[in-house]
């Protein structure tokens, strides 16, 4: 009996065989390695004929078959990239916001860090020509959501996908780019150094495509759900009103998350996207504390959580840095309120938030320190 692991991996590579379809085949059979136990003709009746015709040819003859051919192949790439990892849908790493849309990614390939892709994240699109001032918007409001204990989202996308992957590592935040292609293709080449940077500073590339899927067109709106299921809320930054950033929007909203939305001149084409989501009821934002401070209470719980699962105490932190740990709480806190609270000397405060710093306990942000375990 497969594993569902290697159940996914097969199914994920027949043709024809999309999450949808997918996810129809669950409704029938909720253990999927019983699709492989079905008679000829049931396979027939549920699968489409290239679908049908690969998996039959496998269960007569799994090694000699194109279909466990291209399988070992995958097997061999993965074994030389032990960066990259494979979550199927039932596994505990699995991102639980991702879990919760409509046909989510059965599996998923991430390379990098897989674990910030349960922190609490905020998806920044737009246009791929934007405006000297939409790139600069894209770059501030990530270093700001970045720095404020957000990881940044995005498509790896030429214009304000960039930007916004780009602001986050300037705050040496955690940033996560979703591809359009297979996560052993860059689109476009030009980001592959981009990508590498993501990587280097612990964020991740994520892609539900099987290797060596190539930039095909189709794929970019279905990467998009990801984008947004991954996240808490999508910041539109500029984007025209037909236009993969407002599919994205307009995704978000039907899984239920925040929409914002940055207003811009009336003679700008690339803000119409924009005002059409603020007048469908996005927010509209014009900093990066709007968002944050709409988002903190998520963000609040979401640490709280992670807290309680993960004790502070360890050989690295001193009962001095637990204490004052314990007294900043969850949110952004400034030395001077911070030192009312637990009766020290400013100078001493700021004291063991540097050292704290520097294990990388606590973060600096616009409103002060904030804590990060």
């Amino acid at each position: 009996m497969l594993s569902s692991l290697q159940v996914a991996r097969l199914l994920h590579r027949l043709p024809d065989l999309g999450p949808a379809s997918y996810w129809r085949l669950v409704d029938v059979f909720p253990n999927p390695a019983e699709l492989l136990e079905q008679p000829d003709e049931r396979l027939r009746e549920l699968l489409k004929p290239r679908a049908h015709a690969a998996l039959l040819e496998y269960l007569r003859a799994p090694q000699a078959s194109a279909l466990g051919q291209q399988l070992a192949q995958d097997d061999a790439w993965l074994a030389q990239h032990p960066e990259v990892h494979l979550l199927a849908f039932d596994d505990p790493d699995y991102p639980e916001l991702l879990r919760q849309i409509r046909k989510p990614p059965p599996l998923l390939y991430v390379r990098g860090n897989r674990e910030c892709l349960s922190l609490p994240q905020l998806a920044i699109v737009g246009s791929r020509n934007p405006s000297p001032g939409g790139s600069e918007n894209a770059f501030n409001f990530a270093r700001y959501l970045a720095q404020s204990g957000f990881a940044i989202t995005s498509g790896l996308a030429l214009g304000v996908d960039a930007a916004a992957h780009e602001g986050a590592l300037k705050a040496r935040g955690k940033t996560i780019a979703v591809l359009g292609t297979g996560i052993d293709r860059i689109y476009p080449a030009r980001h592959r150094q981009l990508a590498a940077d993501i990587i280097a500073c612990d964020g991740a590339l994520v892609s539900e495509f099987p290797l060596g899927t190539a930039s095909l067109a189709g794929n970019f709106p279905q990467r998009n759900r990801i984008i947004s299921g991954l996240s808490y809320g999508t910041l539109v930054v500029e984007a025209a009103v037909q236009s993969g950033s407002l599919i994205t929007a307009r995704l978000a909203l039907e899984q239920n998350r925040e929409v914002f939305a940055i207003p811009g001149s009336i003679h700008n084409p690339l803000a119409r996207g924009c005002h059409h989501l603020i007048r469908q009821g996005a927010t509209l934002v014009e900093t990066g504390a709007d968002i944050a401070e709409h988002l903190d209470g998520m963000l609040a719980f979401q640490r709280e959580q992670v807290i309680r699962q993960t004790p502070i105490a360890t050989p690295d932190v001193s009962p001095e840095e637990l204490q004052l740990l314990q007294a900043m709480g969850f949110d952004p806190v400034d030395i001077d309120t911070l030192a009312q609270r637990i009766n020290w000397d400013v100078g001493v405060v700021a004291a063991q938030l540097l050292g704290l710093e520097l294990k990388g306990v606590v973060d600096e942000v616009p409103q002060g320190y904030l804590r990060r375990m």
